[in-house]
């Protein structure tokens, strides 16, 4: 086996059932410690979570996030806690509307879209990363949000490909010299891009904040203008705001904002991808979850996120979904302390990686683990993926859970309600259930291989507007 496919969910997991639920590898002067048991993840994330709180980053995550100037990966303490409570207060809050609205707006225009396309083939990962996206930049942007989407699209790409890059130099400092100076300069010019474009938008909100009037509620304000309110400026001097004693720089702001756009669009378009392909997979699932929609809503009314509380079956294929295709298929983590797990000494700074992947598929927790059986969740004791059913994981647990949980749910379950309700589903002419491949690529997330090409057939009674 490959040393990269061995470091991946699925090369990890078979590595687990050959030697245990905790394994310990050795590269070069790194520790890396791959746990695939729920009650080892209990036992880290919840027992020792204060130990196991920091996140990991080699050289090219530390320069791209300004020094870990970012929530995702500053150490845990005093700045990080302050960062998460205004991700969690500010950011991604249900009092923030136009997140949530933006959500409902933009999923009405893939519908349209959608509807135009109706009896032709659709590349649905494309159509959902286009959803996502548009959402998450308009979210983060507001009136800026039409400018410069497809620079940006460019600059997340290039980041995406250089976090997960491999650099025999971290494990090995001595061979800094053989190492390649062309991703140097790739790194270099990845952050000067983000430079440039960002600090465009910043000066713009600077002005904005400047001519704002005295009755402006505030109500248009997107997630860079709830950012500015902490902004230190140029000088150093912190803002006017009393409500927090951080202080923000234009770094915090542009990690900040890469957190978002990276945790909120890939995460949930691959997620929805996944669900549409496990139906089309199982089309005795398709029918049911179809039936559901119907006898609830009817086909004489659009989709409305108020059904979603009396759509129980529905609920269970997106838990089914996460279990399957967890977002993030390793969570990992950095040990801030020596310390000992289930009997086995980690020491300092080792990188231990949670393979939720695994967790979610182990025979010994649940029945037919790699089948797509919505039914398991009907159970009463189902676990949740609330952070508390460590056999359960797709958003993490602990101090380091998913601080976007509810709102990238809320766009994963919005778009494929609104998918499965407004229009049946066949595969191409020629394609059957049987051809799809479920091969997944390893990166930060994990989306399909390859993308998933359906038809979509309009089936509700009433005109699309209504």
């Amino acid at each position: 086996m490959k040393l990269q496919n061995q470091l991946n969910h699925r090369g990890l997991a078979e590595l687990a059932k050959k030697y245990g639920g905790i394994l310990h590898l050795q590269m070069g002067k790194i520790h890396i410690v791959s746990v695939s048991t729920a009650e080892m993840a209990r036992e880290i994330l919840q027992a020792q979570d204060v130990v196991f709180a920091n996140r990991p980053a080699n050289v090219a995550i530390s320069y791209l996030t300004y020094n870990r100037a970012d929530m995702a990966f500053a150490n845990y303490g005093p700045f990080w806690r302050q960062m998460r409570k205004i991700c969690v207060m500010k950011l991604f809050s249900r009092k923030r509307a136009e997140s949530w609205a933006s959500v409902r707006e933009e999923i009405d225009s893939m519908v349209r879209t959608l509807t135009k396309q109706t009896g032709f083939p659709v590349n649905v990962g494309e159509l959902v990363f286009a959803l996502t996206r548009n959402i998450t930049y308009r979210a983060a942007f507001g009136s800026f949000a039409r400018d410069g989407q497809e620079e940006f699209v460019k600059i997340l790409q290039e980041f995406s490909k250089l976090f997960g890059a491999f650099d025999i130099a971290e494990f090995l400092p001595w061979m800094r010299w053989f190492s390649n100076r062309g991703f140097d300069k790739r790194l270099e010019n990845a952050r000067k891009s983000l430079d440039g474009f960002i600090d465009k938008i910043i000066d713009a909100h600077i002005e904005k904040k400047k001519s704002r009037k005295h009755d402006d509620d505030g109500l248009d304000d997107d997630m860079v203008d709830e950012l500015m309110a902490f902004y230190s400026g140029e000088s150093g001097n912190k803002s006017n705001d009393s409500q927090s004693s951080l202080r923000l720089t234009r770094d915090n702001i542009k990690a900040l904002v890469m957190d978002v756009m990276f945790g909120g669009t890939e995460t949930v378009a691959s997620a929805i991808e996944w669900a549409m392909t496990e139906l089309m997979k199982n089309p005795h699932e398709l029918v049911k979850l179809q039936q559901e929609l119907a006898q609830v809503i009817g086909l004489n009314r659009r989709f409305h996120e108020t059904d979603l509380d009396n759509l129980p079956y529905f609920k269970c294929a997106i838990k089914e979904t996460l279990r399957l295709h967890p977002p993030i298929p390793l969570l990992l983590h950095e040990a801030a302390a020596d310390s000992v797990v289930s009997g086995y000494s980690i020491p300092r700074d080792s990188r231990v990686m949670i393979n939720v992947y695994a967790i979610g598929r182990d025979g010994s927790v649940w029945t037919e683990p790699d089948k797509f059986k919505p039914g398991r969740f009907m159970e009463s004791k189902a676990p949740d993926f609330k952070g508390s059913d460590f056999e359960f994981l797709p958003f993490g647990s602990g101090r380091r859970s998913c601080p976007g949980m509810q709102l990238g749910l809320y766009g994963m379950e919005l778009a494929a309600a609104n998918m499965l309700h407004s229009f049946d589903w066949e595969l191409p002419e020629g394609v059957s259930s049987g051809d799809l491949d479920m091969t997944d690529m390893f990166g930060l997330t994990t989306p399909r291989a390859t993308r998933l090409i359906a038809v979509p057939r309009y089936r509700l009674k009433c005109p699309m507007d209504i």
